[in-house]
């Protein structure tokens, strides 16, 4: 069962080693829409000893198939098909994430495009990228350096950009000669299902790609599996380290992509009314429900009222609906258990600071998981709502003393993720997102460029996933010293 507009041929059926299977137990994953509370689609849920299978293919193709080997070239022409093949289907793509997410329909083809797109240049590095390459030795005649695949790879993405996160993943992996297993989330799965068609479509050999959608605990078996040689997992920081200490525990590789509490700093130069529209209308962006949000806003003292104020007229003039109506702005949050977590933390909010506009269910909403866009004022920066991802449209507004209480104030925080500067002045915001300990910094808003590598400091993740930097992480350096320099150097 799927929506009519996304078109899935085994939605019963796992994809392992290259063909559409059954799966080990009868037993079903339900989709439920935040817009209007209903059941929209059903896939097979995959057991732990679906896992295994998977990474039994995986290993296989790994180990005694062409890919590891294959030259880099051909890879990449093998993945660009299949991004040909997801190029294809965009309509379907952007249909899913609208269904299952609620992501605004008018913001999907965006969203879609934009990771295809991200598919296709990371497909361009397996000509690009000196996989092999002789380097200057003192001690001996020749030295290579070999940039080699890691192995069988574990990808797990997350519910808010799941054809974007996991495509991401997939293309990296592939490129760099590894096998992988998706594990989508199971609010997400349709997009994963999607890509694998798309594998099989552009004639990726068997057991390369594998899909297995299930919960929590095949999941966790998943990572434990010794046939894992790295997990690649984007999701909150509470899963990740669980996550990195099982992989500790093996010492397998891993790349984390947690969470944020990402901070914006207002400075004396910057006009209130153009503050409050970037900063308002930024958290309603997807719901809220994005990684690298500026849920901080750190304001000097003497503004702070008025672009609580400015804040509030913008939110309260932002149009809450479905999120496949064409002038909704702000569509309804992913799933009942999200709201309920967003409710709880505007009750914390409620007790810590001043609530200034927001904190309700709309009231011409009757069904689905929608929330106002919420501002708190005067908030303590030690509170739990500016300390801890709420990842929904909820604002926290923090008076500062001066630009270095600002600094201190974002800075002070378990996570690292992205920050920003609301300045017309290019040194000061170099100077100040220098001085912010976080992966990403931009200049007046949530800028993001996934050509470019994309992590956090902190609590907010290991490693770096875009540009060439994210292929680093599919891959093993090795160092051959030699007595002769061999042919074709």
């Amino acid at each position: 069962m799927v929506p009519d507009n996304i078109h899935i041929a085994h939605p019963d059926k796992l994809f392992i080693g290259g063909a559409w299977v059954e799966s080990t137990a009868d037993r079903m994953i339900e989709i439920v829409s935040p817009n209007s509370e209903a059941v929209i689609a059903r896939v097979v849920d995959g057991t732990e000893a679906d896992m295994d299978r998977a990474v039994a293919a995986a290993r296989t193709a790994f180990d005694d198939g062409p890919w590891s080997t294959m030259a880099p070239a051909e890879r990449g022409a093998i993945v660009r098909r299949m991004g040909e093949e997801l190029g294809k289907r965009a309509p379907e793509l952007s249909a899913a994430w609208t269904a299952q997410v609620g992501g605004l329909a008018s913001f999907a083809p965006i969203m879609t495009g934009g990771a295809t797109a991200t598919f296709m240049a990371i497909a361009g590095y397996a000509d690009s990228f000196p996989f092999v390459e002789k380097r200057p030795a003192s001690q001996v005649h020749t030295a290579i350096v070999a940039q080699e695949p890691a192995g069988v790879v574990a990808a797990i993405a997350p519910w808010n950009a799941p054809y974007g996160i996991m495509s991401s993943k997939v293309a990296y992996a592939m490129v760099a000669g590894c096998t992988v297993i998706m594990k989508p989330s199971p609010e997400t799965p349709l997009e994963a299902y999607i890509i694998a068609e798309a594998a099989e479509a552009a004639g990726v050999p068997a057991g390369v790609v594998n899909l297995v959608a299930a919960g929590r605990d095949a999941s966790d078996h998943l990572v434990r599996n010794p046939g894992i040689d790295k997990v690649t997992f984007t999701g909150s920081t509470l899963a990740g380290k669980r996550i990195g200490e099982v992989c500790a525990g093996r010492v397998a590789r891993c790349t984390l992509e947690l969470g944020g509490k990402s901070a914006a700093i207002v400075r004396d130069d910057f006009p209130i009314e153009v503050a409050a529209a970037i900063l308002g209308n930024t958290i309603t962006i997807m719901s809220g429900q994005v990684c690298a949000m500026l849920s901080r806003a750190i304001v000097p003292r003497h503004r702070h009222d008025e672009l609580a104020d400015a804040i509030a007229k913008v939110m309260q003039g932002i149009r809450i609906g479905h999120s496949d109506a064409p002038d909704t702005q702000l569509g309804p949050v992913a799933m009942k258990r999200q709201l309920e977590r967003v409710e709880e933390y505007v009750a914390l909010g409620r007790a810590s600071a001043d609530l200034v506009t927001g904190g309700n269910r709309p009231a011409h909403m009757n069904s689905g998981y929608f929330i106002e866009p919420t501002l708190f004022a005067n908030v303590d920066n030690k509170s739990r709502i500016a300390q801890e991802e709420i990842f929904g449209p909820v604002l926290c507004l923090i008076p500062a003393d001066d630009e270095e209480d600002a600094i201190r104030i974002a800075n002070d925080s378990a996570f690292g993720l992205n920050g920003s500067v609301l300045t017309n002045d290019a040194d000061a915001a170099y100077r100040i997102g220098r001085r912010i300990r976080a992966g990403g910094f931009g200049q007046n808003g949530m800028k993001m460029e996934f050509g470019l590598p994309f992590g956090g400091f902190k609590q907010s993740g290991i490693g770096r996933e875009g540009g060439v930097e994210g292929l680093h992480a599919y891959l093993e350096t090795k160092t051959m010293l030699l007595d002769a320099t061999p042919s074709g150097f």
